[in-house]
């Protein structure tokens, strides 16, 4: 099995400047190594062309440097549809959860998916609802249709790009409210830390695992480094208390390896300007590792 991976190195859905580099720190943590460890060929692609904010505009506060974003899905969806095509799992490096409007536009291109989004925030906002403008906090509802239209089609794709029933978001902990009400009215299963901490995480991930792959042909994984908790990983682009431990980011990923229906994954907002001796980008790596497999004992 071919792993590609592909670097995508914006910070413009962000508020905050660092996340570009975050691919160089997770390549920096040994990624292609440590796959290849578990046994795949695994091919970097480099990073893809992003321009840089100097370069772009804020057409508007509610949608902050859209025209460069779009940009910027289009060459990633093209990226993760070509390397699905070819019959390779792509891995897309972040770089802020905006990237998400084309990683998993490109993933649907060619088969229907269910989505795991593991985030502290749902990133369900729209120009209506988002109180800063950030389009990093836009990408999921953009892909289950809501929003402007420049962020729900790119091309002449099906829209929504992916069912909201085929969507469940685990580890929320700081939701708008308008948000809240776009959730709802979507019926995307949202699981918070609170859900998490009543029922235990195998059995929140057993309910969500069951509704994203059922009449699909593959798991979309987006991971955003902020679900964990910040005294854990403090190099993300919007930090939360009250996060993920560190078993509980590699059970997530344990159990949706098990599936065997991973298509791809984003590993998306470790910001190196903040970390602390690239400690959020080397846990990323691990995290990546339990997703395509990785275990320290398996029983015969």
């Amino acid at each position: 099995m071919q792993i590609d991976i592909i670097g995508v190195p914006i910070d413009l859905g962000a508020d905050r400047r660092g996340v570009d580099m975050g691919p160089s720190a997770i390549r920096y943590a040994n990624i292609q190594q440590r796959l290849e460890k578990l046994g795949y060929t695994v091919v970097d692609k480099g990073n893809l062309e992003v321009p840089i904010a100097e370069m772009c505009t804020i057409a508007g506060p509610n949608l902050k440097y859209l025209e460069c974003i779009v940009t910027t899905g289009r060459r990633v969806a093209g990226a993760v549809a070509i390397s699905l095509q070819k019959g390779h799992v792509p891995l897309v490096l972040g770089g802020d959860h905006s990237l998400s409007l084309g990683s998993i536009r490109g993933a649907a291109k060619h088969k229907k998916i269910g989505v795991l989004w593991v985030d502290a925030h749902a990133d369900f906002n729209t120009p209506e609802t988002t109180p800063s403008g950030n389009i990093h906090g836009m990408p999921l509802a953009a892909l289950c249709g809501l929003g402007p239209p420049e962020l729900v089609q790119f091309w002449e794709e099906s829209t929504p790009v992916i069912e909201p029933r085929n969507v469940a978001i685990i580890g929320v902990r700081d939701l708008d409210d308008g948000e809240k009400r776009n959730l709802r009215e979507a019926g995307v299963m949202v699981s918070s830390m609170e859900q998490i901490d009543r029922l235990g995480l195998n059995k929140v991930m057993e309910i969500a695992i069951s509704r994203i792959s059922e009449h699909v042909d593959g798991i979309y994984l987006s991971f955003d480094m902020d679900v964990i908790d910040p005294q854990h990983a403090p190099g993300v682009g919007t930090p939360v208390t009250g996060g993920l431990t560190y078993r509980e980011a590699h059970l997530i990923c344990e159990l949706i390896a098990e599936t065997k229906k991973l298509v791809g994954m984003d590993m998306v907002e470790v910001n190196s300007i903040i970390d602390v001796q690239n400690r959020t980008a080397l846990l990323a790596v691990e995290f990546i590792l339990s997703a395509h497999g990785k275990r320290t004992w398996i029983e015969n």
